[in-house]
Parts: C-alpha cells; sequence; structure tokens
C-alpha cells in the first residue's frame, strides 16, 4: 500500500486538499477560542476630561429659526450621534445665527457684504453652536463615546423638534 496514491489520497482514503482544508479550519477554530485577541478600545486615553467643539451648520432650512433657538435655550442640552452612533447628551453652551449675506460689487471696484434678497434663501440659516461634553484625550486626539472627534467630523445633533447634521470646526480643552 503506497502513502500517496495516483489519485492524491493519502493511503487511499483521504484527498490531501480535503486534510488540508480540515486543517486550515481546524487552526481557525482554535485561533478564534483560545487566542481571542486584546480586548476594549484600541485608543486608550488619559482619563475623562472636559471638551468644547464648535459645530457648524450650513443651510439649514426652516421657517422659523426662533423655535430652534428656544428650544436649545430651554433644554440646555442636544443629543449628539457621531458617524451613526448614539453618544448621548452633551451641553449647548452656545449657538449663534450666522447671517447669510451676498457680495456686492460697488462702483469704486470695492465688494461689502449684504443681506442675501433671494426670496428661494429665505429658509435657510447658518449655524454656530458651541457644545460641551466629557471626553478621553489619546495620543491620536479626542475621543467622545467611542469615537475620535477632529476639525471635520461630521455630527448630528437631535432634539424634540429638530434634527439636523453639523461639522466640527474647532474642538478645545478647556483649562
Amino acid at each position: 500500500m503506497k502513502f500517496i496514491d495516483s489519485k492524491g489520497r493519502l493511503f487511499n482514503t483521504i484527498s490531501i486538499i480535503d486534510l488540508g482544508a480540515a486543517v486550515v479550519i481546524l487552526m481557525v477554530i482554535i485561533g478564534i477560542f483560545f487566542f481571542p485577541g486584546t480586548s476594549g478600545s484600541v485608543a486608550q486615553g488619559t482619563g475623562s476630561s472636559n471638551v468644547e467643539m464648535d459645530v457648524l451648520v450650513q443651510g439649514l432650512r426652516m421657517s422659523h429659526p426662533e423655535t430652534l433657538e428656544e428650544e436649545l435655550e430651554e433644554e440646555g442640552s442636544t443629543q449628539l450621534i457621531i458617524r451613526n452612533q448614539p453618544h448621548g447628551e452633551v451641553e449647548v453652551k452656545s449657538f449663534e445665527r450666522i447671517p447669510r449675506t451676498v457680495v456686492a460689487p460697488q462702483p469704486d471696484g470695492s465688494v461689502i457684504a449684504e443681506a442675501d434678497p433671494r426670496l428661494e434663501e429665505e429658509y435657510k440659516t447658518d449655524w454656530l453652536i458651541t457644545l460641551a461634553g466629557d471626553a478621553r484625550v489619546t495620543n491620536n486626539g479626542v475621543v467622545v463615546g467611542s469615537n475620535s472627534v477632529k476639525i471635520g467630523t461630521t455630527v448630528e445633533l437631535e432634539g424634540f423638534s429638530y434634527n439636523f447634521r453639523g461639522s466640527v470646526v474647532d474642538v478645545r480643552l478647556p483649562d
């Protein structure tokens, strides 16, 4: 009896390819259950600290911006969602409606900013909202919840009567 026959079977019973596949599957199972790897977050921080972030919201369409101002003032907090992951409630430190303007050239060649007179722009508003909450400071930046927050990160703010997205334009660690 030969060790490997002409059809590639071991001892005339099992294929070498089948045996190799079974060994690979067994190694994967052993690797998953006996060596699961490290647990916990990849970004280990230096502890919890306060963070402030400015969120710029551009082109928010609404008919009554006063209602958003009233709700932000009354509640004093909002729900923060980062990369479709709910973080929880953060404090609204301040908010400011930024006037929408257009550039108007003058006869002498200079330009000035004037209020946008176009009717289709009447319902668009821009906001700068400052949020405050707890975060971990890591070597790679600030981690809020389980997501890193940097300039350019898109966040979502949600309250009783609103849900909109904005972009982080500044991240600060107050003293």
